[in-house]
């Protein structure tokens, strides 16, 4: 099996044992991102629609990492701990996907790392 780790300093550190994405055979599979500024390793913003932005761009960072981009995102798993703000999900994401979205699962959790709202991973073609 051919396997690629892929880490940058444009996106959190990974908090624990594992990688910010992995490569292969053609597809990066990033690890769970947080709502972490990457420049000052906190969590600056409360509101999920920020918290969500924070998350895309965190994911934006590790997959230019890996050779890839949001466009070439094929699934995304979000872990929230409402689901009843679906629909500000679904705000955010459509400023994010304009064509062609990826195939998305949305899942309701009790809660997440630093008790954050939104915890969102891709799986992406990288070339």
């Amino acid at each position: 099996m051919n396997k690629k780790i892929v880490n940058t300093d444009l996106a959190p550190k990974a908090i624990g044992p594992y990688s910010q994405a992995v490569i292969s055979n053609g597809f990066v599979y990033t690890a769970g991102q947080i709502p972490i500024n990457p420049k000052t390793g906190k969590i600056e913003s409360t509101g999920l629609e920020d918290q969500i932005r924070q998350v895309l761009n965190n994911l934006s960072a590790v997959l230019e990492a890996a050779g890839s981009n949001l466009k070439e995102v094929i699934k995304l798993t979000v872990f929230m701990v409402d689901i009843n703000d679906f629909l500000i999900l679904n705000k955010v994401f459509n400023e994010y996907f304009t064509e062609n979205p990826p195939a998305r699962s949305a899942v309701q959790v009790s809660r997440l790392p630093k008790d954050v709202l939104v915890e969102i991973e891709a799986i992406a073609v990288t070339h």
